[in-house]
């Protein structure tokens, strides 16, 4: 049987096998460097099971904002939008919250249905990112109306939630 004993001589580590000579240990080694490195990896492996739940979150609030958007949700809408938004048409048109709300509930434009499509989400701290292709059908003035448009938007954690900050739409 083999046996492996860690010997601490004068700051030093060595190693020894089944009584024999010892082998110094490089700084990489030393126990105090593998705790060190061992929390880094859990700490990262959290961290990538924290994002991962905010993506998820992040993702829902999407998909709960655009129902809103077609149901004509004020409670909904206000509730999931910053007081601060600034939300950005790709006519260039520049809408704060209030503006945004009252376009939904009172504009020309009536969502029956939107889809995101080709979405991707990626989080810093307290900051979600979404890309996707938006993709809309309803009516404008009473016509039908089809949209396909490029979107950005940016959310910002609040308490368990996430809510919209910022969005603009690009002509594809």
């Amino acid at each position: 049987m083999i046996t492996w004993r860690l010997e601490k001589i004068n700051n030093q580590y060595f190693l020894k096998m089944n009584n024999q000579k010892s082998i110094k240990l490089p700084m990489l080694f030393r126990p105090s460097v593998i705790l060190t490195l061992v929390s880094i990896f859990c700490f990262s492996l959290l961290s990538a099971q924290s994002d991962d739940k905010n993506v998820a979150k992040i993702e829902k609030t999407v998909t709960e904002l655009y129902k809103a958007m077609v149901d004509k949700n004020k409670a909904i809408l206000q509730d999931l939008t910053m007081d601060e938004l600034t939300y950005g048409h790709s006519s260039g048109t520049i809408e704060n919250k209030a503006e945004y709300v009252d376009g939904v509930l009172n504009g020309a434009f009536q969502f029956t249905e939107i889809t995101p499509k080709d979405q991707t989400i990626s989080i810093s701290g307290k900051v979600g990112v979404v890309r996707h292709i938006f993709e809309a059908k309803g009516t404008n003035n009473g016509k039908p109306a089809d949209v396909r448009i490029g979107c950005l938007l940016i959310f910002q954690k609040e308490g368990g939630g996430w809510k919209l900050l910022a969005r603009q739409a690009y002509k594809l």
